[in-house]
């Protein structure tokens, strides 16, 4: 027979004293409610005595708090989330939330599904790397009073509170690093830009083109398409066709890593006679020959602000008295990738 769960009521009947004392103790809030040392010393000896464990959905229940937050990103797995994540979830157990991590793939329905998956369970809290027909959801959740806070892009004319990374002048400072390098025929590989992020990426990227009278040479591969041998496909057909280009920037690590990954299959000269810069850090960017240029997102500053911003609108009644939309500046390090190459 499978044994029951100790409750409160047992602590309570054992040391004869009553329920709400008990819950006093074991939620922290003896010194507030005026009980004594000896006692509330009693009560945890006790608990930790018979291995008590809080029933954490009638304590949610009781409050209306999880102490749960959901981190939703695009692809956990992805270099850049998977790191962001980790540093989250470090700063939100030491504020006492736990977190729930999933990937929507940018899937509207997928997003739809886990979110409302995740608000029927009561989180108290949502961070989304929102796909591109999402902004009802996030609307109607605001509407409901659910904390939330958009994450790498945002939509237009959304009151909802956001942390984003100066896309467009991390990629103009990048794109003009390369110029500066005496590089002309810069290509620029991009997800299709349905994503603000990606926008304004690629709208950084043909300002600086276009400032210094240079031809914009952009692949813009469908989001669907970037992870299968058809997105491969693409990126190998442009560097055939572009017989000219003196340097590439890609707007994702990821996409980087199917550039390079086709340099060595096809022509691994390329790797050194291009000019290269990622959008997104890599720890082995550091160890490649030649190391790569990369626009590394400030994630400990990005998480930092998450969290800062979460805080209050936990505790506010109503979630849109204020609206804290961040923008912070990435940095581009310059390794040996987009240097001036040496000819003879």
């Amino acid at each position: 027979m499978k044994k029951k769960p100790v409750s409160i009521r047992n602590i309570a009947d054992e040391l004869k004293i009553s329920v709400t004392t008990v819950s006093f103790v074991l939620n922290g809030k003896a010194k507030e409610k005026h009980i004594s040392k000896e006692l509330t010393k009693k009560v945890l000896d006790y608990a930790k005595l018979i291995n008590y464990r809080p029933n954490q959905i009638a304590q949610s229940l009781r409050t209306g708090k999880s102490k749960i937050l959901v981190f939703m990103v695009e692809d956990i797995s992805n270099n850049f989330f998977s790191k962001l994540a980790r540093i989250f979830e470090d700063i939100a157990y030491d504020k006492g939330y736990k977190v729930i991590f999933c990937s929507n793939e940018n899937d509207d329905e997928k997003s739809k599904e886990l979110i409302s998956l995740f608000n029927f369970r009561q989180v108290d809290g949502f961070v989304v790397v929102p796909s591109p027909g999402l902004k009802d959801t996030i609307e109607n959740l605001i509407k409901d009073n659910i904390p939330v806070i958009l994450l790498d892009r945002f939509f237009e004319g959304l009151d909802c509170s956001s942390v984003v990374v100066n896309n467009e002048k991390a990629s103009f400072d990048a794109t003009q690093h390369l110029i500066d390098n005496q590089f002309k025929n810069i290509g620029f590989i991009t997800i299709a830009p349905d994503q603000s992020q990606m926008q304004d990426r690629l709208t950084g990227y043909i300002k600086a083109i276009n400032k210094n009278g240079l031809k914009s040479i952009t692949l813009e591969i469908p989001y669907n398409e970037v992870y299968t041998v058809k997105g491969k496909e693409r990126i190998r057909d442009f560097f055939d066709k572009e017989i000219n280009l003196d340097a590439v920037f890609f707007a994702t690590n990821y996409l980087t890593q199917k550039g390079l990954e086709i340099f060595k299959e096809n022509k691994p000269s390329l790797t050194n006679d291009l000019g290269i810069i990622s959008f997104d850090d890599n720890d082995m960017y550091k160890i490649y020959s030649p190391t790569i240029t990369s626009v590394s997102q400030p994630l400990n500053d990005i998480s930092a602000k998450l969290m800062e911003i979460m805080l209050p609108l936990l505790k506010k009644k109503d979630v849109t008295e204020t609206v804290h939309k961040v923008m912070i500046n990435a940095e581009l390090i310059i390794r040996e990738s987009s240097l001036t190459k040496i000819t003879d």
